[in-house]
């Protein structure tokens, strides 16, 4: 949606060059994720509107011709909300939805919370219960306690 003499610099920015619709669904996107992670700084991250927390990436959103996205920034999270996200088309560390078919603020913050969760502090510390590990099936019940939480 941007070109390449036309980066954007701040979230607003982004998505003023937005059309209205995918506009005004990334705003309410917004929102969620502001209210979810409050302590989040917004930046730009790869071309996409972005949340750091504690200076590392947190979410990511965007838009394209087709479609929005909201990007989780690890596959794990993806993987673990997969029956939340069914109706949602979605890969290894991205969910694409419809403007008129956003994804539910209620989902959203349980993403965002997931992500927090899992995500390590600046000296390896996580924020949670989660440890460093490979294990892939404890983090999974992880997440899947935490997609339950209202």
């Amino acid at each position: 949606m941007h070109s390449a003499k036309t980066k954007p610099k701040t979230m607003d920015e982004y998505l003023a060059a937005l059309s209205d619709d995918k506009r005004a669904v990334l705003e309410k996107l917004r929102k969620t994720i502001r209210a979810a992670a409050p302590k989040a700084e917004e930046c730009i991250s790869y071309g996409l509107a972005a949340f750091r927390l504690n200076g590392r990436p947190l979410v990511a959103f965007g838009a394209s011709a087709n479609h929005c996205a909201f990007y989780p920034m690890n596959s794990t999270t993806v993987e673990a909300f997969q029956k939340q996200l069914k109706g949602f088309e979605t890969s290894k560390g991205t969910i694409r939805f419809q403007a008129d078919n956003p994804l539910p603020a209620a989902l959203v913050r349980k993403l965002v919370k997931a992500r927090i969760a899992a995500r390590p502090l600046k000296h390896g510390r996580y924020e949670n219960e989660i440890t460093r590990t490979n294990d892939k099936a404890r983090i999974r019940q992880i997440f899947q306690r935490l997609s339950n939480v209202r």
